[in-house]
């Protein structure tokens, strides 16, 4: 999952068949502030109401769900598309054989069938899945969705010319050598040339792995692996209206403006045990001012923010004093961290890097990216704890303490050759405030040891072609990077090991900002991809995480936090840990 992923991204997931029955919630964490928040339709749930549980549990039906949002999706094409809110917003209009399941929390993180009958028959080999489909399926004009239809659609992913962007997790795993072109270069008579997927009928198709993959499933429940029926596929023109599988179908879409969902009413409410499907309509406005979003969604004009990044600090100190019960506070699921590229002389050496972890002062930080809960938890591990391997006690640099340790600093220091200190620069986006106040408190804390950091503050919006580029990393002599990251899917492969895998690391679009490349790393993930059972992948993860962690290659700020509007006419609303925190969407409704 790219950095875009919460606002996406990012990109980033068996268990009971049907959602069991929704609790109603009351205030907790204290409450505060007006009950009515929102302006219209009813009282609020109350703080936190929405986190790890269901606030305002309905199954009424009827009304207008309205998104309001800053930025819209990168594509809303299921093969394209990257942007998390888009993955979590995309199930209204796309089914897919296994999804997250429909609960709060981490309990999200599981898989249940969606348009397959189950999670799939897992061959001896551990190589081989087979799936079949449930009764009922059909497109929005009432033809029936069949397996040759999902296998083409997973085989956009291949088509990388066309309709670039998504994610390749898919393309990855089921064609490591790239053999397969994708369908529009497809010269079977089908299209239907990819050897990995089997569609002995309509109703089964098989996947065949080159090896076990752990993680297969998380990857089958993300949109890229949605149905397209040809004849409806116009190539990279899909996303301005993808025609619908699932409950909800497209009336009209305006790029950067807003788009309009109405009921499809082909949509078999018996072959789907996941989505509620309870607004008649949903619609999603956006604007360029985030301010302006902020006070309509606090006036009650809108319900949710659909990109999810949280209000902002003018917002987010009104609804805190007067409508504290429309608020929700979730982890994302990302880290923010400060990474320390081998290649910029002294981070080559371990007690330098150390230096900079023990002299930087981790409350500030946390401060400058808002606090406890504007911001975050102090992180203590490069692992966040919604993945399967995290370890709340294991903090080998004492950082949940927050404060520095200028004396080991210096230690550090004196080990590295380095006792006076030396100098370096930090790199970091300019259109992030957040960012670039963290940056500054990092400059403070390292100055008092000797570290001389300068900070270059470079274009956010060619962050790929700048720090995602090691040999320009190298020549500005960015010693530190200042970065976030979140999970495609909530495991090892899908945070931790894009940026830390030497196999990874790319001359441009790199994430692995320190280019660390160490063998035993990359044989621990081999060894947790193979696993399919997940306790005993997140064992082996939980390895690599004290490998990576150890050897002082990151610097973890906060396990970052959003403060969440969520308007009072809002039901079933919790957030997800699959979806990095945000609502589920597909289940919420509106009070009328």
């Amino acid at each position: 999952m790219t950095t875009q992923r919460t606002s996406r991204r990012r990109l980033a997931a068996g268990a009971a068949l049907a959602v069991a029955a929704l609790v109603t919630t009351t205030a907790c964490g204290g409450g505060g502030g007006k009950s009515d928040g929102g302006g219209k339709g009813g009282k609020a749930a109350g703080f936190n109401a929405g986190v790890n549980k269901v606030a305002g549990a309905s199954d009424k039906k009827g009304g207008e769900l309205k998104f309001i949002g800053t930025q819209d999706a990168d594509s809303w094409d299921p093969q394209r598309g990257y942007y998390g809110f888009m993955w979590d917003f995309a199930r209204y209009y796309t089914r897919t054989l296994v999804t997250p399941k429909p609960a709060p929390g981490l309990e999200s993180v599981n898989v249940v069938p969606d348009m397959a009958t189950d999670t799939g028959q897992l061959s001896a080999d551990k190589k081989t899945y087979t799936f079949k489909l449930r009764d009922g399926l059909t497109w929005e004009d009432g033809q029936p969705i069949t397996t040759r239809q999902i296998k083409y659609g997973i085989e956009r992913t291949w088509a990388t010319d066309k309709i670039s962007g998504g994610p390749l997790w898919l393309m990855q795993v089921l064609d490591p050598n790239k053999e397969y072109k994708g369908p529009y270069k497809d010269e079977s008579k089908d299209k239907l040339g990819l050897k990995a997927i089997e569609t002995p009928d309509e109703k089964t198709i098989v996947f065949h792995l080159p090896k076990p993959n752990g993680d297969f499933l998380q990857m089958l429940a993300i949109p890229a692996a949605a149905p397209v029926r040809p004849d409806k596929d116009t190539a990279e023109k899909y996303g301005s209206r993808p025609f619908s599988s699932g409950p909800y179908k497209f009336v009209s879409y305006t790029p950067n403006k807003g788009l309009e969902l109405v009921r499809n009413d082909k949509w078999d409410r018996k072959s789907d045990q996941v989505r509620k499907a309870l607004p008649d309509k949903i619609t999603v406005k956006l604007t360029t001012n985030a301010d302006d979003m902020d006070n309509k969604l606090l006036a009650g004009e809108y319900d949710l923010d659909i990109n999810a990044t949280g209000l902002g600090s003018a917002g987010r100190q009104k609804a805190m004093n007067s409508y504290k019960a429309n608020v929700d506070n979730p982890q994302t699921g990302f880290i923010r961290y400060a990474a320390f590229p081998k290649t910029v002389a002294p981070f080559d050496n371990e007690h330098c890097r150390k230096a900079v972890i023990y002299a930087a002062d981790h409350t500030s930080l946390q401060t400058a990216r808002g606090g406890p809960q504007g911001g975050g938890d102090i992180a203590i591990s490069m692992l966040p704890p919604a993945v399967k391997g995290f370890d709340p006690n294991y903090d080998p640099f004492n950082l949940k303490q927050g404060k520095p340790d200028e004396a080991k600093a210096k230690e550090e220091l004196k080990a590295c050759g380095k006792p006076e200190g030396f100098k370096t620069t930090i790199a970091v986006r300019n259109n992030k405030p957040p960012e670039v106040a963290t940056a500054e408190s990092m400059q403070a804390a390292l100055k008092k040891v000797g570290i001389d950091a300068q900070i270059d503050q470079y274009d956010g919006a060619q962050s790929t072609g700048i720090i995602g580029a090691p040999k320009n990393v190298k020549d500005k002599n960015y010693g530190i990077i200042i970065m976030g990251w979140g999970a495609d899917f909530l495991s090892g492969q899908g945070f931790l090991q894009p940026i830390t895998d030497g196999r990874f690391i790319q001359d441009s679009g790199n994430q692995n900002y320190p280019e660390l490349n160490d063998p035993e790393i990359n044989k621990l993930y081999d060894q947790a991809i193979a696993e399919i059972d997940v306790e005993k992948a997140g064992k082996i993860y939980q390895e690599a995480n004290k490998k990576v962690t150890e050897g002082a290659w990151y610097l973890p700020f906060v396990y970052d936090r959003t403060i969440t509007w969520r308007s009072s006419r809002l039901t079933n609303a919790y957030t997800s840990d699959a979806y990095n925190g945000r609502y589920d969407y597909a289940s919420l409704g509106v009070a009328k």
